[in-house]
């Protein structure tokens, strides 16, 4: 879908921004993927309008960065990486566990990255791009299934609001002392 009128108006001023109108392409397509979940073919239509360019050199971009989803995904997004320090430290026996334990499910969408730049934290996952580890495959379904209840809360790809906190997946407390949020 196009930009809200909101979204329009922030889109106005992020191309503002910038000495040459093609410069503002990253951050419209975030833009567009936070208000629709995913880069609809109408929302890169409408950055290659708002730039001057045509809907194919938008394309070339958002095919080029993995961040950028061009197909509808769950609620949530698992990036799990498998590059070096995640691989010696079991990154792809938490990306098999997650996958397996996600097949079915609409909601949640695992996939494997390359270095997320998370290496003391090996292996290294994101959900919905905030950074987690180390963790088990058993510890990181249970920070998933703690974003799906919302006993865990942070933003979704459609920008939906909820409060970032930081959790390490063992249970350790938060930075205040108390219960991990």
């Amino acid at each position: 879908m196009p930009f809200s009128d909101a979204n329009l108006r922030l889109a106005r001023d992020i191309i503002a921004r910038y000495p040459q109108k093609k410069s503002a392409m990253l951050p419209l397509l975030h833009l567009a993927q936070d208000q629709d979940g995913w880069l609809t073919p109408a929302a890169m239509e409408e950055v290659a309008r708002l730039l001057d360019l045509t809907p194919a050199q938008v394309l070339g971009t958002a095919s080029f960065y993995t961040i950028f989803k061009r197909e509808p995904v769950g609620k949530l997004v698992v990036s799990v990486c498998t590059n070096v320090s995640c691989l010696v430290n079991g990154g792809p026996d938490l990306l098999t566990g997650l996958r397996h334990r996600y097949a079915a499910d609409g909601d949640v969408l695992v996939e494997e990255v390359e270095c997320i730049a998370h290496c003391d934290h090996a292996p290294a996952y994101q959900v919905n791009y905030e950074f987690h580890g180390p963790s088990t495959a058993d510890e990181a379904s249970d920070l998933v299934e703690r974003y799906k209840s919302g006993r865990f809360t942070a933003r979704t790809l459609s920008g939906t609001p909820v409060a970032a906190v930081a959790w390490h997946a063992s249970g350790e407390p938060g930075p205040d002392g108390g219960e991990p949020s």
